[in-house]
């Protein structure tokens, strides 16, 4: 079986900084794409960035710049650099991720628990 574990979450004023990591563990053969998803209190999940295998990033629109995403391939690991955050960017931030396990010839998409980002005042 397989873990998302996220990290880096917190409370910061707005325009301040957080860096997002999430780590995956398990029989994993290859990870495919992964990504970002933010849910606020009442609002449907949505997506925030994701990146390819081979690192081409996209973005939300409501990311303005803001964010970047990245990935380590060798650590099972992608990663969500946000700056200039906003009250707005308030919700649980979940890591996704499309892995291949060991022995299958297919994937599937895998979630974390998510990790809690306040923004406020």
């Amino acid at each position: 079986q397989v873990q998302l574990v996220e990290s880096g979450g917190g409370l910061v004023q707005p325009g301040g900084s957080l860096r997002l990591s999430c780590a995956a563990s398990g029989s994993i053969f290859s990870i495919n794409v992964m990504g970002w998803y933010r849910q606020a209190p009442g609002k449907q999940r949505e997506l925030v960035a994701g990146i390819t295998r081979g690192g081409l990033p996209d973005y939300a629109d409501f990311v303005e710049g803001r964010f970047t995403i990245s990935r380590e391939n060798a650590k099972n690991a992608v990663y969500l650099q946000m700056n200039s955050l906003k009250p707005e960017d308030t919700a649980v931030y979940y890591c996704n991720a499309h892995i291949t396990l060991r022995g299958q010839l297919y994937g599937d998409h895998y979630w974390g628990r998510g990790t809690q980002v306040t923004v406020s005042s």
